[in-house]
């Protein structure tokens, strides 16, 4: 008799197992989808919790390093649009993002989604936070020339993103922006 066909064997009870905790996994995500601060109060704590081990320990600046790079791509990701203006850049061809108030409109739809960039964020965090515990990820460098390389290559890329945000006219957030509304409804019906 096959091990397939009881249902009683150890893998059929093992993947309800992992079938329950993936929905309640899911459960979870689904909740806190909505709480968009309470998420990014959780990532701090988890990022303050890593940074406390750091410098407690005076190590782990590799992994510190590479948390940061990642942090920086997910924020280029964050702050671009999913369509690339840059594609349609030719010479009056094909569309573009609207350069004056009577052009049509266009909302930013971002590369990475919000939720997608804290689930990535709270993620990277817990792993680096586990590298604190494993002393063979505790490479010894000195963190000076690494903190100096992510300043510059942080300034380099966030200033070719902001000449990307003018060169294209958009903007990667809600606060400052023009806000169209309709005509106000005064009630009357107009019958001809």
């Amino acid at each position: 008799m096959n091990d397939f066909d009881d249902p009683s064997s150890n893998s059929g009870s093992s993947s309800k197992f992992f079938v329950t905790l993936s929905r309640k996994y899911q459960a979870l995500l689904d909740y806190s989808t909505p709480h968009v601060a309470y998420r990014w109060v959780f990532t701090a704590i988890l990022l303050l919790i890593f940074m406390c081990r750091v410098i407690i320990y005076q190590g782990f600046y590799i992994v510190t390093y590479a948390l940061g790079i990642y942090y920086l791509n997910m924020l280029i990701a964050f702050l671009t649009p999913k369509i690339d203006p840059a594609i349609y850049d030719f010479e009056d061809e094909g569309p573009s993002l609207p350069t004056s108030a009577n052009e049509e409109f266009r909302p930013f739809i971002r590369r990475l989604p919000e939720f997608k960039f804290w689930y990535s964020s709270t993620i990277a965090t817990l792993i680096s936070l586990i590298c604190t515990f494993f002393e063979f990820c505790n490479i010894p460098v000195f963190w000076p020339i690494l903190l100096l390389y992510f300043i510059i290559l942080f300034c380099i890329t966030m200033k070719r993103q902001i000449r990307h945000m003018i060169k294209y006219r958009y903007l990667p957030w809600t606060r400052g922006k023009t806000r169209y509304t309709g005509k106000e409804d005064t009630g009357k019906v107009y019958i001809k």
